[in-house]
């Protein structure tokens, strides 16, 4: 037991230090809490920020393609492209636009470089989503590429191309890299 004052004293600051520890511990637990809601919002805002860039600097792509003009497209999609070489969209873009050129296993192509970039081309809760456009594609392209195949088996370029179709339906059905 406490002898004199000073013993006393840090006899008090030992208790007052036991006591406000459970108080002190219980803040760190809900400021930790908050930071981490904190980081999850930051994220969603970054990804938000992101999906509006992506969608302000390939406008004048969409623009052109829903227009018609769809070399002109292409050439903007390249010009852009030489400004943002590992950005998917532009992959994505370029794939939709060949599909529609009749260019099968290059749009293929595209898709594949585009969802091995970023996987969100082929969730459908991503803002980014475009799984209907790239279903659609691989479903063409194993009837196409495939009856094109069977009558070219020695052909690498159309087994090179059956096989993005079919690493573009992996990815559709849920399977990973």
């Amino acid at each position: 037991m406490p002898k004199d004052t000073l013993d006393r004293a840090l006899f008090a600051l030992l208790l007052l230090s036991l006591a406000a520890l459970p108080v002190v511990l219980a803040g760190e637990d809900s400021s930790a809490g908050r930071r981490g809601g904190d980081k999850a919002m930051e994220r969603r805002m970054a990804y938000q920020a992101r999906v509006e860039l992506l969608r302000r600097v390939y406008a004048p792509v969409e623009t052109l393609r829903d227009q018609g003009r769809l070399p002109e497209a292409l050439l903007k999609l390249d010009q852009l492209a030489r400004q943002y070489p590992q950005e998917a969209h532009g992959h994505i873009l370029k794939g939709e636009i060949l599909g529609r050129m009749g260019s099968l296993d290059q749009a293929v192509a595209s898709y594949v470089q585009g969802v091995r970039l970023n996987a969100d081309y082929v969730d459908d809760k991503s803002p980014l989503s475009r799984r209907s456009e790239i279903e659609k594609t691989a479903e063409e392209g194993v009837r196409a590429i495939g009856a094109d195949l069977k009558l070219y088996p020695e052909n690498r370029s159309l087994a090179a191309a059956l096989k993005n179709v079919n690493y573009l339906r992996s990815r559709l059905a849920g399977g990973c890299e």
